[in-house]
């Protein structure tokens, strides 16, 4: 967008409420001059922050290497821990026993037609002060498989399932072969996992540039983007099934704990995986025979994609430590003045894959600087009303191992006591990302509506609604973006530490950060440094102080208000949207089944499709059932009538507990099918995206792969969740 557009954005926005005067200002929960008061707290808390020392913060944690298990990490954490103390906090280090792998044999070699021994290095530069040091973690995947495999290479796109159905349909099976994959499009743990389904023997990924290198720009150090040798490392432990330490399911990793056998635990993959260079890649793709990659599979790379399988074969050779090691959480505790057993609960990682300037220190620094700006106030004599819990995870990169861990050891205390769980992890420059809860989201516009970005000085609010005014695809949705009051929240997925509190506990939740004018291919590398981070990221650390600012504003409100500001009929709102979703997809895949079928039925496939290319057509689908939507319908009927008339209510603050215990009323005690771990029965992460959401996840996934009675069946069990919630809310008063 021009810098004009979004300027005449803005005014108008201004214009027509997209910030309110200061007279006008309502904070939910906050009766007469309490709004006041608060806000006056707010703007004494902000005069706390400072944007240099959030820099400095930076540079000093992520000046070394400190993963999970590591000397540095255990220093990183007693670091925090005394931050958090000299600020006048009641802070300690909770230490678990989790197991982590790190690599003892690495190798990835071309035996034909040609052969290539792959680098498996990224080079230290000049230009990055801390790319050359001592105890960085090799380019791996953690939670891949021991294995010692040689087979026939094929490209398999991105690794997606329909990647494979093209595969099917060009007669090239991959069992007992190695594939590539692409990094993009899904969760990193996704491929290998689609891979093992389909009987491939190993698995390769790599970062095309056409999706992350030299195709988006001038590559790191001279621009941003990643270079020829950068790698991202990652987890690729499947934690859709579920996160944490893999031996202790369902229960806290201490010493003493029960475990599994690790050859027995059902989140860990069987076959060996590893990511690599496109410099590495380059040599083993070109190697390649068979079909030429259909366009959409091509790559940035100059040369001919082909698919294989042929005379391409690789030797794939992993083996892993499989230690147990501890796992550093910093739990730090300001009392609550009158309900100390109400927690607002703030986190943010703390272990690196490498020195992790972005990911997670730039959102591990907001956290502090809060954290220094709040003692501060409490020095003057401030005391929240209910207790804060600020933590700093260790060993989120591997799986959310410290925050999962902490979660099931206190899941009988959370459910009692934790109002809220306000996350953060890499924070950059640009535009408000929030996702979580969405009885939430009333408060989360008026905290936004009162922050100023840094760049435009205009609320964060106002320039978020710009962004996505922009962002919409036709006149019909840009209209409908302008009207809107407010921002609509994301829904929560996983890929950070709020998963265990929403998804498994039912703890209202929120996740918070700033990005979008701070791409670059640093992600997992030893690139994510100091250097990289002032150049390209947050080269004033604004960001990271709006980033306190709307965090800290949150947990302030959450602390010090007589009523918690929880809005259900928002919840209400974005529900009915998912159901109407659902019932739009139904219909939608209904009629494209049935056009499809009536197109192999005709023929129109081999009538149409290139001999030379020897494609099959796709196979029938079964036709799209009617699925009976009523009994969800029925509820959100009853969940509109309850929420409108709770909105209207006058609560005393007993309903206070209540009220943040309501979110517990949609999970389901049986969790969803084949991962009961996952206890939401509104959001989860994808079977196979990891990372990004699902909806109503039990309904959504039974019919994105066509499993119709199960369908049915959590129709039902998402329905009885929402008539739980109804009946509960009737009964606040």
């Amino acid at each position: 967008m021009t810098t004009t557009n979004f300027s005449l954005l803005i005014a108008l926005l201004l214009c027509t409420g997209g910030a309110a005067r200061a007279q006008d200002k309502k904070l939910t929960g906050y009766a007469g001059n309490a709004a006041a008061q608060q806000l006056e707290l707010e703007s004494r808390f902000d005069k706390q922050l400072s944007s240099s020392h959030i820099g400095e913060t930076i540079k000093a944690l992520s000046s070394q290497p400190h993963h999970i298990g590591s000397a540095r990490g255990k220093a990183v954490a007693e670091d925090i821990l005394q931050r958090f103390k000299s600020y006048g906090w009641d802070a300690e280090i909770v230490t678990y026993q989790v197991l982590f792998p790190t690599p003892k044999e690495r190798l990835v070699e071309l035996t034909g037609p040609t052969t290539y021994k792959a680098l498996l290095k990224e080079p230290a530069l000049k230009e990055d002060a801390t790319s050359g040091q001592e105890g960085q973690l090799p380019t791996y995947n953690a939670w891949s498989a021991d294995g010692d495999v040689e087979g026939e290479l094929v490209y398999v796109n991105y690794g997606l399932p329909e990647d494979y159905e093209y595969l099917d349909r060009a007669g090239i099976n991959v069992k007992g072969k190695i594939v590539i994959a692409k990094y993009g499009r899904s969760w990193r743990g996704s491929k290998p996992k689609v891979a093992q389904e389909h009987g491939a023997a190993g698995c390769i990924i790599y970062s095309d540039p056409k999706d992350d290198g030299y195709y988006s720009g001038d590559v790191y150090p001279k621009g941003a983007f990643k270079n020829e040798y950068g790698v991202q490392r990652g987890s690729v432990m499947d934690i859709v099934i579920y996160p944490g330490d893999p031996l202790t399911p369902n229960t806290g990793a201490t010493a003493n704990a029960q475990r599994l056998d690790r050859l027995q635990a059902p989140n860990l993959l069987k076959i060996p995986v590893l990511p690599i260079s496109y410099h590495d890649a380059t040599p083993l793709l070109q190697a390649l025979e068979g079909p030429v990659a259909p366009d959409e599979w091509k790559g940035a790379l100059p040369f001919t994609y082909h698919i294989g399988s042929g005379k391409a074969r690789v030797h794939l050779k992993l083996s892993f430590d499989w230690q147990i090691r501890p796992c550093y959480n910093v739990i730090a505790k300001l009392k609550g003045s009158e309900q100390p057993d109400q927690w607002v609960i703030r986190g943010n990682h703390h272990d690196a894959w490498v020195n992790g300037a972005a990911d997670p220190i730039s959102g591990l620094a907001a956290l502090l600087e809060e954290a220094k700006a709040i003692g501060a106030l409490h020095k003057q004599g401030y005391q929240p009303k209910r207790t804060l819990v600020y933590c700093a995870w260790d060993g989120e990169e591997p799986g959310l191992l410290g925050s999962t861990e902490w979660v099931e050891d206190h899941a009988a205390e959370l459910k009692e006591k934790a109002v809220v769980y306000i996350n953060s992890d890499n924070n950059g420059r640009g535009f408000l990302n929030a996702s979580g809860s969405h009885a939430l989201e009333t408060l989360v516009n008026e905290v936004a509506r009162d922050i100023t970005d840094p760049q435009t000085q205009v609320s964060i609010l106002a320039r978020k609604q710009a962004a996505e005014v922009l962002k919409a695809t036709t006149p019909k949705l840009k209209k409908e973006k302008l009207a809107k009051q407010g921002i609509a929240i994301g829904a929560m997925g996983s890929g950070s530490d709020y998963s265990s509190f929403l998804q498994h506990l039912g703890v209202p939740s929120l996740d918070f950060g700033f990005g979008g004018e701070d791409a670059g291919g640093e992600y997992h590398s030893i690139y994510d440094s100091y250097d990289d981070y002032t150049r390209f990221k947050d080269p004033g650390f604004n960001y990271g102080v709006a980033l306190s600012q709307t965090a800290g504003h949150t947990a302030l409100r959450v602390a010090n208000t007589v009523t918690l500001p929880f809005d259900y009929r928002k919840l209400y709102e974005t529900v009915n949207g998912y159901v109407n979703e659902l019932t739009e997809l139904t219909s939608s895949l209904r009629e494209s089944t049935a056009i499809d079928n009536q197109l192999i039925r005709d023929r129109k496939y081999q009538l149409t499709t290139d001999t030379a290319k020897h494609l099959s057509p796709p196979l029938p689908k079964t036709e799209v059932p009617y699925l009976d939507f009523s009994p969800l319908q029925n509820a959100l009927t009853g969940l509109d009538t309850v929420t409108a008339s709770l909105a209207t209510r006058k609560l005393s603050s007993t309903a206070n507990k209540a009220l943040y215990q309501g979110e517990q009323q949609l999970l389901n005690d049986a969790g969803l099918p084949a991962r009961n771990w996952y206890k939401h029965t509104l959001y989860a992460p994808g079977f196979y995206t990891g990372y990004g959401v699902k909806t109503i996840p039990g309904v959504r996934e039974a019919i994105e792969q066509r499993r119709w009675k199960e369908a049915q069946e959590q129709i039902t069990v998402a329905a009885a969740a929402i008539n739980r919630l109804s009946a509960y809310l009737g009964n606040i008063h």
